[in-house]
C-alpha cells in the first residue's frame, strides 16, 4: 500500500511539474499544456469555465526522418507578459491593443536524435495563438514537412460554416451544418469553378466559424502565413477532431521545406461569447509582427470605379479582337469593336468618377495578351503588363484623369503564370511609378503554371508575399484577387491593402447556380472578413440585369447592397455599376457620402449567418455611418445611437428598404427619410427579406 502511494506522489508530482498553463489577462481563457505517458505533447483550451478544446496533439511528420511527435522531455519554460497600443496606418480604427500572456515550452527528445521543438502559446481575452519554432541546432540544419499535426479536438458537435479546404481557391459557397455533417468532397464545386478546384480531403478552409449549443463561439484560422503552405483543416466528423492538412505540391512532393531555424504561422482560435465579439477581435493583426514600412501615406484609401463589371455584363470584353478559340488563335486578328478598355470609355468614367467624389479608377483589360489567357495550357508570356492595346492611349488616360484628381488603379491578370508576373515585375511597377500608380489589383485565374504547384502551397505563398513585399519598393499597394488566405500581414506591410478571397459579386452576374443566395454576406461578414479586408465589389444598382443577363440577378435589395460599404470593410471599395444604373438614382447619394477610412468601429448586433449591424466613424471627419443586412427573412431591430459624440446633434439619412420590398420580387424598392438625432435616440429599422439599411450620421 505504501509503495502504491509513494508510486502515485511520484506520477502526481512529475505531472505537476511537466503540466504548465497560461491565461488570457482577464482569466477568462486557459491553455494548458502538457506531454503524456509517451512524451506526446499535447494542449486544453478551456472559456469561462467551460473546456472548449479537449486533449489535442501537436507534431510532425518529416519527410526522409523520424517523425517529430513524442518522446520528448520538457527542457524548459518561460513565461512574459505584453501590452502595448499600436497605431493603424489605415483601417477600422486608429488604434489597437496588443495584450497578452506568453508560455513558451521547450521540448527535447529524450533519445537519439535528441532533436529540440519549441512551442510558444499566447492567450489572448479575445482568444488564443500558438505556433512551432524550430531553433538552431546541431543535429538538425533542415525539415522537410510531409504533414503538420496540429489537433484541435472540439468538446461539441457544434454549428459550423464552411467552405472546402480547396488548395485553389476559396470560391465556393458557404455551406451550414453540424461538424458532424461536414462533407467537403461532395459539397465541392460551383458548376463554374469545376476546373479550378481541388479537394483531397474532407477539410476545411479557414477562417472556419462555429458556434456551440451553450451559445460561445470559436472561429479557427492561421496569421502571419510566411514561407509556409496554407492550413487547411480536415474533419473527422465522429470524432469531431479538426487537424492541419497542409496545402501540397504534386512536383515536389512534400508540404514545407524551412532551414533552421525557422517558425511556423501562428494557429489561432478566436473564441467569443457573442457573434459580434468575433467581428472586434483583432487577434490576427496581434499575432503580426509590427510596421516594417514605416510611413506610408502615399497611399489613400478611396472609392474607385472601373471597367470591369461591364465585361461581366457581356456589355463589352477584355480582349480586343475576340478571337480566343484554341485551335484557331492568332494575333493577326482584326479588332472587334466590343473592346472594354479604350481611352475614350476611360475618359467618360474619369468624368464620372470627378463629378461624384470616387477617387479613382479601375481599367481591366488594357493590356495585350486577353485573347490567349484563360484555357490555354501555353499561358507562359502571355501578359507583358506594359504594352496597352492600340484603341488604349495610357498615357492620355493617366494625365486626364490627374487633370480631374482622379487616380488610376492598375491591373495585373497573372493567368496563374507567377514565373512570368515575377520576370517582369520590376518593369510593371516602375511603370506605375512613373505614373503615380499606387494601387495594383492583381489576378491568377485558372491552374497554376507550373503544373502540380497549387495557388495555397508554399511555392505560390512566398510568390504572393514577395509580389506585394517588393510593391512597397515602388510605392505600390497590392489589392489581389484569387489570393492566397489574409493572414494579418497587413499591420507587417501595410501596402497588402485588400484581396478577394471568397465568392465575390461577379457570380451574381455569371453563375449559373443562382448566384450568391442572401444570406452570403451575413456569413461572411463572421468568417471571411475576420482574416482581413474584403474586395467584394458591392453597390450594384441593376439589381435584375434585365437589358444585359435577364437569367442572372443581385440576390438582395439596392438597400443591402448600399449597407455593405458598410458591413464589409476594406480601405479601396469599388462603385462597380454602369454610371447610366446610377443617373438619377437618389441612393446614389449615399455612395457620395460613405467614407472608406475609419477611426472607430461598433459592431451593434449579429448572428453568425443571419444579420450583422455595424456603425463606423470617418477618420477625416466626425460623421458616423450605418450598415445593416439581413438573410433571408426579413428582420426588425432597434438601434441605439448611444455611440455617437454625447451633446452633439447629427442628421440621419436613412436608406431602407420600402414596405414592399424583397431581395427578389421588388429588390430596388427603396425609402429615404431624414430625421434629427443624438447620442440618446434610437432607430427602427425594418429590413425586408435579403434588405438592409444604410445611414449616413452627419455631424451638425
Amino acid at each position: 500500500m505504501k509503495k502504491f502511494s509513494l508510486l502515485a506522489c511520484m506520477f502526481f508530482c512529475f505531472h505537476l511539474i511537466a503540466q504548465q498553463q497560461v491565461s488570457s489577462p482577464n482569466g477568462e481563457i486557459k491553455i494548458n499544456f502538457d506531454l503524456d505517458e509517451s512524451g506526446k505533447a499535447f494542449y486544453e483550451v478551456s472559456f469561462q469555465g467551460k473546456k472548449v478544446l479537449d486533449r489535442s496533439y501537436l507534431g510532425f511528420d518529416l519527410q526522409d526522418a523520424e517523425a517529430l511527435d513524442d518522446n520528448f522531455e520538457i527542457a524548459d519554460t518561460q513565461k512574459s507578459s505584453f501590452d502595448e497600443t499600436w497605431p493603424m496606418p489605415w483601417g477600422e480604427q486608429l488604434e489597437v491593443r496588443n495584450h497578452y500572456n506568453e508560455l513558451m515550452v521547450e521540448l527535447k527528445e529524450k533519445s537519439s536524435p535528441g532533436r529540440s521543438l519549441k512551442i510558444v502559446f499566447r492567450a489572448y481575452d479575445d482568444g488564443i495563438g500558438f505556433r512551432y519554432e524550430f531553433p538552431e541546432q546541431e543535429n538538425l540544419e533542415e525539415v522537410i514537412i510531409a504533414d503538420e499535426n496540429t489537433e484541435f479536438a472540439l468538446t461539441g458537435d457544434h454549428k459550423a460554416f464552411w467552405i472546402p479546404g480547396d488548395w485553389d481557391i476559396y470560391e465556393h459557397l458557404y455551406n451550414t451544418t453540424r461538424v458532424s455533417e461536414i462533407d467537403a468532397t461532395t459539397k465541392r464545386n460551383n458548376p463554374n469553378l469545376g476546373k479550378h478546384t481541388f479537394i483531397p480531403e474532407n477539410a476545411v478552409n479557414t477562417p472556419v466559424t462555429m458556434k456551440a449549443d451553450e451559445g460561445y463561439h470559436l472561429s479557427f484560422h492561421e496569421a502571419q502565413l510566411i514561407d509556409y503552405a496554407g492550413m487547411t483543416l480536415k474533419v473527422d466528423p465522429e470524432s469531431l477532431k479538426l487537424t492541419s492538412e497542409l496545402v501540397g505540391s504534386d512536383i515536389t512532393g512534400y508540404k514545407v521545406k524551412r532551414q533552421l531555424p525557422f517558425h511556423t504561422p501562428w494557429r489561432m482560435v478566436i473564441i467569443t461569447e457573442k457573434a459580434t465579439e468575433l467581428i472586434d477581435s483583432k487577434l490576427v493583426l496581434n499575432l503580426n509582427e509590427p510596421n516594417k514600412l514605416g510611413d506610408i501615406s502615399w497611399f489613400k484609401p478611396t472609392k474607385y470605379s472601373g471597367i470591369w463589371w461591364e465585361m461581366h455584363l457581356g456589355k463589352s470584353t477584355w480582349d480586343m479582337t475576340g478571337n480566343q478559340d484554341m485551335n484557331t488563335y492568332t494575333k493577326n486578328a482584326k479588332p472587334h469593336g466590343r473592346h472594354g478598355a479604350t481611352t475614350e470609355n476611360a475618359k467618360a468614367l474619369i468624368d464620372f468618377s470627378a463629378k461624384n467624389g470616387i477617387g479613382a479608377m479601375l481599367v481591366e483589360g488594357w493590356n495585350t495578351g486577353w485573347e490567349h489567357w484563360i484555357g490555354f495550357e501555353d499561358r507562359e508570356g502571355v501578359f507583358d503588363f506594359v504594352t496597352p492595346y492600340d484603341d488604349y492611349d495610357l498615357d492620355e488616360v493617366v494625365e486626364y484623369g490627374k487633370s480631374k484628381g482622379v487616380d488610376i488603379v492598375m491591373h495585373h491578370e497573372t493567368s496563374a503564370a507567377p514565373r512570368t508576373y515575377e520576370k517582369q515585375l520590376d518593369t510593371a511597377y516602375k511603370l506605375m511609378q512613373k505614373y503615380g500608380m499606387h494601387v495594383v489589383k492583381s489576378g491568377y485565374v485558372g491552374k497554376i503554371i507550373p503544373k502540380g504547384e497549387y495557388h495555397h502551397g508554399q511555392w505560390m505563398v512566398n510568390h504572393y508575399n514577395d509580389v506585394a513585399i517588393k510593391g512597397a519598393d515602388y510605392q505600390v499597394t497590392v489589392n489581389a484577387h484569387e489570393p492566397i488566405k489574409a493572414t494579418g500581414l497587413r499591420r507587417t506591410y501595410p501596402n497588402i491593402i485588400a484581396r478577394e478571397g471568397l465568392r465575390g459579386q461577379e457570380f451574381n452576374a455569371w453563375a449559373s447556380d443562382g448566384g450568391n443566395p442572401p444570406e452570403h454576406l451575413p456569413i461572411v461578414a463572421f468568417t471571411r472578413m475576420l482574416a482581413g479586408p474584403i474586395d467584394f465589389t458591392q453597390g450594384i444598382f441593376n439589381i435584375k440585369f434585365d437589358e444585359y443577363k435577364p437569367e442572372n440577378q443581385v440576390n438582395t435589395t439596392l438597400a443591402h447592397q448600399l449597407a455593405l460599404y458598410i458591413v464589409i470593410y476594406s480601405p479601396v471599395q469599388m462603385v462597380p455599376d454602369l454610371p447610366e444604373h446610377y443617373e438619377g438614382k437618389p441612393e446614389f447619394q449615399f455612395i457620395r457620402d460613405v467614407a472608406v477610412d475609419w477611426q472607430q468601429t461598433e459592431v451593434l448586433n449579429g448572428e453568425v449567418g443571419d444579420f450583422v449591424t455595424i456603425a463606423r466613424k470617418d477618420r477625416n471627419s466626425e460623421n458616423w455611418f450605418l450598415g445593416s443586412v439581413s438573410d433571408e427573412n426579413a428582420r426588425q431591430m432597434q438601434i441605439s445611437l448611444d455611440f455617437l459624440d454625447e451633446g452633439a446633434t447629427y442628421t440621419a439619412t436613412i436608406y431602407e428598404d420600402a414596405e414592399d420590398a424583397h431581395w427578389d420580387k421588388n429588390p430596388t424598392a427603396t425609402n429615404i427619410r431624414k430625421v434629427e438625432v443624438d447620442s440618446g435616440d434610437s432607430i427602427e429599422l425594418k429590413l425586408a427579406p435579403g434588405g438592409g439599411a444604410a445611414i449616413s450620421l452627419m455631424k451638425k
